[in-house]
């Protein structure tokens, strides 16, 4: 399958699905049980395996270790963004850490800027692409999972705490990271066969999808503008500008310095409104934050980085 016609399925399964969620939500009343099962299913089920294989079949070196480092100080630096606009917003408890959520995860991803990286780089910057994203599992699940388990059950990080997360099956894809890295460092590679990925890949976002059309409402977008006009300023103003600084003072390869460019970009991830969704949190504040930041990315932002793509790409492509 092309990379052209793979991004276009994705992309269908991504409306697709969402309006169907939409659907289903103004017919019937919000389930948040069921579609907390289909995020579990996702978890336990599905991602491991992506994760596993994936990851797998990386070719690893000191290098490239820059990329990850980078994709992590960019969510870090989005968290950061976020607190700043907390005390302006005058959000509380389970908004709050819905916010601050959103702010930190970046839609980094095949669906997202790995494919932008993609069309602006051709098939190196993809490959960088998926190498900058190998920070993302990790972050996911030992900081934001537990924060948002934290907001939602007021359980205070301890020990215990972090031991009964760390059990939770819905944990199986950091289990699978653990895995796939241990298999790297044993020198066992990874077998020449047929995997599904294209077709794993698929099912996970049409669930996520799906949960996420369920969620959204068009009557919480006006009552939600000052937070989506403060995730903007986060994700196409601040953390784009630290980029630029960080960048200028430092020597990198062009290719390795426009994928963390492009990717300073990126709008919300979908994780933001997987994580409220499966720990309680402000559930419609985060489909309402990501829908709309993404609606912005790509009317407004994503125009201009293909206006200025020469001035971001090695050899102005």
């Amino acid at each position: 399958m092309s990379s052209i016609l793979r991004f276009c399925l994705f992309q269908i399964m991504i409306v697709v699905p969402f309006v169907c969620g939409a659907l289903l939500q103004r017919r019937t009343a919000q389930d948040p049980v069921f579609t907390r099962k289909l995020i579990r299913i996702n978890l336990i089920l599905i991602e491991p395996l992506i994760a596993l294989w994936s990851i797998w079949g990386l070719s690893l070196s000191r290098s490239i270790v820059v990329l990850p480092l980078s994709g992590l100080a960019l969510v870090l630096l989005g968290l950061a963004a976020g607190w700043v606009f907390i005390p302006v917003l005058g959000l509380k408890g389970r908004s709050r850490a819905t916010f601050l959520i959103s702010s930190s995860l970046h839609n980094h991803g095949f669906t997202m800027g790995a494919f932008l990286c993609y069309l602006l780089l051709g098939e190196e910057g993809l490959g960088l692409a998926f190498i900058f994203l190998a920070y993302f599992m990790l972050y996911v699940f030992i900081v934001i999972f537990p924060y948002a388990q934290m907001v939602s059950t007021s359980r205070r990080y301890s020990l215990s705490f972090l031991k009964d997360f760390l059990l939770n099956l819905q944990n199986m894809p950091l289990a699978a990271i653990v895995v796939a890295l241990a298999l790297h460092g044993l020198g066992i590679e990874r077998p020449s066969i047929y995997f599904p990925t294209d077709l794993l890949i698929l099912a996970s976002i049409a669930m996520y999808y799906f949960t996420l059309g369920t969620n959204f409402s068009t009557s919480d977008v006006l009552a939600s503008a000052r937070e989506n006009l403060a995730l903007c300023m986060v994700k196409f103003v601040m953390v784009p500008a630290a980029a630029v600084v960080f960048l200028s003072l430092v020597s990198l390869e062009r290719q390795v310095e426009a994928v963390i460019l492009i990717e300073s970009f990126m709008p919300a991830a979908i994780y933001s409104v997987v994580a409220s969704v499966l720990f309680d949190l402000d559930r419609r504040l985060a489909s309402n934050l990501f829908v709309l930041n993404t609606i912005f990315f790509l009317v407004v932002v994503l125009p201009l980085i293909f206006v200025f793509r020469g001035y971001m790409v090695p050899g102005g492509m």
